[in-house]
């Protein structure tokens, strides 16, 4: 099969097609034939070549999140899914079987039908990041009513953590550039306040005894404290965990918890069939020019994602 990967690290000029044997699903797994992946940071911190299991091998194929149909059911699934139909799943690669890739098996937990009217590349940007952002807002444990403040409100996580956090009834403060606002704003947000450094202490000029939580999408790290009420907490998604102030904690997070969570992805399906979630495309790629799609990401300032195509 066709897979996009790399034989040794660098920049996105390593990034080269591949032929490699095509999985097969085996107990408890689906496979899927890949019609569109995500391209995502986490992606090119792969590439570029961050510690890895020692037993890990190349070639090496990225890519958390695939959209495509199912042509091959392991035994023991106990799914309903049938060949053929269209799906979402995400992708733990273990060095080898990334979404970047014709066909990919992930556990059975892992994957669910495709939202009704959405395209494949739609699809495929929705499982990793919506996950994600749904950990963050699960980790904080507000109350609908309180008050959650989101930083990088314009990328892929923080775009959903706006949106899942208005569906689950919270009060939202999110951040922007300029030409940013009215984006944010579409997505949902009650507050909008210019981005940057500054950013906790606008929040607290418009809420002065601090909001009760906060997912740190945009790696601002210990300056997000101030933002936050005594004794309230920020979920970052970098790993940033350093000392809080007033009590306030710090919990990163990572999404591989809840890569089995095939309730919680599904609700994201529904989620986004009822218009609760936007999905955002900027554009697509065929995956002969995935690197030129890693260059794109590396500029910064894509609004929407970045999508390979098989």
């Amino acid at each position: 099969m066709k897979a996009v990967g790399f034989t040794e690290f660098g920049g996105p000029e390593v990034l080269q097609i591949l032929e490699l044997p095509t999985p097969e699903a085996g107990p408890g797994e689906v496979r899927i034939r890949v019609h569109a992946a995500t391209v995502n940071a986490v992606d090119a911190l792969q590439r570029s070549g961050p510690a890895r299991s020692p037993d890990a091998q190349p070639p090496f194929v990225p890519g958390m999140e695939a959209a495509g149909v199912v042509d091959q059911i392991g035994p023991g699934t106990g799914t309903d899914l049938s060949l053929g139909d269209r799906v979402m799943a995400i992708v733990l690669p273990d060095g080898v079987h990334g979404a970047y890739a014709e066909r990919v098996v992930v556990p059975v937990n892992s994957v669910v039908r495709a939202p009704h009217g959405a395209t494949d590349a739609q699809a495929a940007s929705l499982p990793m990041n919506g996950l994600t952002a749904r950990l963050a807002l699960d980790t904080l444990g507000l109350e609908p009513g309180q008050t959650l403040a989101i930083t990088g409100a314009a990328g892929a996580v923080g775009g959903y953590a706006v949106q899942l956090a208005k569906a689950d009834g919270l009060h939202v403060v999110a951040d922007a550039s300029d030409q940013d606002e009215t984006l944010i704003k579409e997505l949902g947000a009650d507050v909008v306040l210019r981005r940057g450094a500054e950013y906790p202490d606008r929040i607290r000029a418009e809420v002065p005894e601090g909001v009760d939580g906060l997912v740190d999408a945009a790696s601002l790290g210990a300056l997000c404290a101030r933002a936050v009420r005594d004794g309230g907490r920020v979920v970052t998604l970098r790993g940033y965990d350093g000392p809080g102030e007033r009590d306030v904690a710090y919990e990163p997070i990572v999404v591989f918890s809840y890569a089995m969570e095939h309730a919680k992805l599904d609700q994201l399906r529904q989620q986004a069939e009822e218009g609760r979630i936007t999905l955002r495309i900027a554009k697509t790629f065929p995956a002969e020019q995935a690197a030129e799609a890693h260059r794109l990401l590396a500029a910064g300032g894509v609004r929407g994602r970045l999508i390979l195509t098989f």
